[in-house]
């Protein structure tokens, strides 16, 4: 963008780019002094162009990016003037580069799963004068005006299902339209209206049409239509779901299979597609948690993650968002004992509604396996057991697999039923029973059996976290990761808890806290969700915020902080009532020190008071009580509930009372509920 110039002052002449010059742009000395539109705004979905000739494969990914974010600056819609400069004056140029650079454009609004509406070619705005020097403005009697088709079609027959619709609101053509003067030097501007066709409201699936039908039997008593905006889909339509299991079950594997819409090669293709790291690939071995969207259109189709044209090019989070009616996001969770850690992180903090536990088939379930189980139901996250590499496995070994992981399900700790499901029936039978029962599946990545019965399974799973119903709450943003970038500053990305927020120059929030409890204040410049650029975000999206923050406070920065909008406040005490779960024998008395997880926060903390209560915040049973040992001192083994008051060891952090917690001393050794916050520290 270049600086506008005041009314009637000289209007500086554009810098050509590299791939925008040529033959037909008029000779430096020509000045651009014909204003015929309003400067351009920086934001908005308006968006000026001099002429698009031979760009290079680099200009045209910008050129596509700032596409994008027109659209979204105007829900779905963008206007491009072609033959317009920055400030509004007219560009000089012909017919020729202004048709070029329309198609140009058309072409990449395809890309973006968007059509050209409307193209309309306008002449005889500007002439030459009559010393032939300079430029003047023609009265708006002379100006020519033509419609011309847009050359991919106007996008009529997707915008409408309905054929009879799509015909009546096709453009009559238009007669006895002006000619237009296609010569060279013909001054010819354009103006294009681009729409987002969003796939998910295109598909002729039962609920839209049935909606439809409804709403036009009853039009006075017409029901609330359900929100079907790409925000809505990401939040109130997305059930999240964590993948464990042990090293060898094929995670990864599975997770590129489902969101990838193509089966393994056996020799770990699938996997390879959405690993992060280096190590990664050479290993096999996941070690850091990630995310990856899986879409479903509202008849149950999968969203192909992979584009139709290029089979190696992955479709991005908001090309799938776009296209989906409902999403799944997959959360692959490392599996190695030595990244144990990250697991455990990572099913805290994930807001899992579901949890998929993978079982090679060909071996029985190992230590990690229970572990996992373990995990997932002191959250209290519903599993689906999931036996991967069923292909080429000999039936005694997948047999006993089977049956150990039946017995490891009926355990006391865990108190789950098995239950097979082999086909959609089975699937409507467990619905709403997955509370007490284990759904069983069995699938190979490579032949792809049980891969579609997975598919509907995860289409059908209602969503178990209401989190729309905390959007009145005070705005709680949980910090996952940092960023620095260029251009942009300081971005976090995390998870919305509560509440809502609109970012601009008014948004003003408090991050922390820091390591001395303070909260910084600062201002949420902008913000995205699944890569897709947004001025709202509300509970129950994962997004990103820019934030204006100076060097000396960006050094702050950390993961597990929160992002606020009133009354920060930061403690290092906080009153449990915790639960020691069954397993292994631990003993935990006053000073026990373990690693703490509360949501995002992770830190080492001890236990400074222990009492035994007689309210039950976690609905436990009543047998489960502290003991006494020597000195009448209280005791806690597993089994025993009681009432603690732990200290962090390190920095005073955001806890709530309500927030649920985990501890362990490398295993977990039990859960509890934040009951009380004895001191609270304000914001500095």
């Amino acid at each position: 963008m270049t600086p506008l110039s005041k009314e009637g002052s000289e209007a500086p002449d554009l810098p050509l780019h590299a791939d925008e010059k040529s033959a037909s742009t008029p000779s430096p000395s020509a000045e651009r002094l014909i204003r015929v539109l309003e400067p351009e705004k920086q934001d908005g979905s308006t968006e000026y162009k001099r002429q698009l000739l031979h760009c290079s494969p680099t200009r045209l990914e910008k050129l596509k990016t700032q596409m994008s974010f027109r659209l979204d600056e105007g829900n779905g819609i963008c206007h491009y003037q072609i033959g317009v400069e920055d400030n509004g004056c007219h560009s000089l140029i012909d017919y020729h580069a202004c048709a070029e650079t329309a198609k140009l454009l058309e072409h990449l609004a395809r890309s973006l799963n968007a059509v050209v509406l409307e193209r309309k070619m306008i002449q005889n705005e500007v002439s030459p004068s009559v010393d032939h020097i300079s430029f003047e403005r023609m009265k708006d009697a002379g100006i020519i005006e033509v419609l011309e088709d847009s050359l991919l079609g106007d996008g009529t027959e997707q915008l409408f299902e309905d054929q009879q619709m799509a015909e009546d609101h096709s453009r009559e053509p238009q007669e006895n339209q002006p000619i237009l003067n296609k010569a060279k030097g013909a001054l010819t501007r354009c103006e294009l209206t681009i729409q987002r066709v969003e796939t998910h409201l295109l598909d002729p699936s039962p609920v839209s049409k049935a909606q439809n039908k409804k709403n036009q039997a009853n039009e006075k008593s017409t029901p609330e239509e359900e929100n079907l905006s790409v925000n809505e889909t990401l939040s109130s339509r997305n059930v999240r779901i964590a993948v464990v299991g042990n090293v060898d079950a094929g995670k990864s594997t599975m997770i590129g299979t489902l969101t990838s819409s193509l089966l393994d090669d056996g020799r770990g293709s699938s996997r390879t597609s959405i690993m992060k790291h280096r190590h990664e690939i050479e290993s096999g071995r996941t070690s850091t948690a990630s995310t990856h969207l899986m879409g479903f259109r509202s008849t149950g189709e999968a969203v192909a993650g992979r584009d139709s044209v290029r089979a190696t090019r992955r479709k991005s989070e908001d090309e799938v968002a776009r296209e989906s009616y409902r999403v799944v996001t997959l959360m692959d969770l490392a599996g190695h004992e030595k990244y144990l850690k990250t697991t455990i992180h990572g099913v805290a903090s994930g807001m899992a509604d579901y949890a998929l536990i993978l079982v090679n088939s060909r071996h029985p379930p190992t230590h990690m396996t229970h572990h996992h189980l373990n995990l997932c139901v002191s959250f209290g996250i519903h599993v689906i057991i999931v036996f991967t590499k069923v292909d080429g496995c000999p039936e005694h070994a997948f047999k006993t697999s089977k049956a150990e992981v039946s017995k490891l399900l009926k355990r006391p700790d865990i108190n789950k039923r098995p239950f097979d499901i082999r086909s959609e029936e089975d699937i409507a039978t467990c619905m709403g029973k997955l509370g007490t029962l284990a759904p069983m599946i069995s699938t190979s990545c490579v032949t792809g059996e049980g891969i579609d019965l997975l598919k509907k399974m995860l289409f059908e799973l209602p969503k178990r976290r209401r989190h729309e119903k905390k959007q009145n709450r005070p705005f709680e943003f949980l910090v996952e990761d940092i960023f620095n970038v260029p251009g942009v500053g300081s971005v976090v990305s995390g998870f919305v808890n509560a509440g809502q927020l609109t970012t601009g120059s008014n948004a003003h929030v408090y991050v922390g806290p820091t390591d001395d409890g303070s909260f910084m204040k600062t201002i949420a410049k902008s913000a995205q969700i699944a890569r897709i650029n947004t001025t709202h975000v509300t509970s129950g999206q994962s997004a990103c915020l820019a934030l204006a923050l100076s060097k000396d406070m960006r050094k702050k920065l950390r993961r597990g902080m929160v992002v606020l909008k009133e009354a920060p406040t930061s403690t290092r005490e906080f009153e449990a009532e915790i639960c020691v779960l069954k397993g292994e024998g631990t003993t935990i008395r006053r000073s026990y020190q373990a690693f703490v997880h509360i949501l995002n926060v992770r830190q080492s903390a001890y236990a400074k008071k222990i009492e035994i209560v007689n309210t039950n915040a976690m609905g436990l049973a009543s047998t489960h009580t502290a003991l006494y040992g020597e000195e009448n001192e209280i005791v806690l083994r597993p089994g025993c509930r009681a009432k603690v008051r732990f200290q962090f060891a390190r920095r005073p952090e955001y806890v709530r009372p309500g927030m649920r917690m985990l501890f362990r001393d490398g295993r977990v050794r039990g859960v509890g509920l934040v009951t009380s916050i004895p001191t609270l520290q304000p914001a500095h």
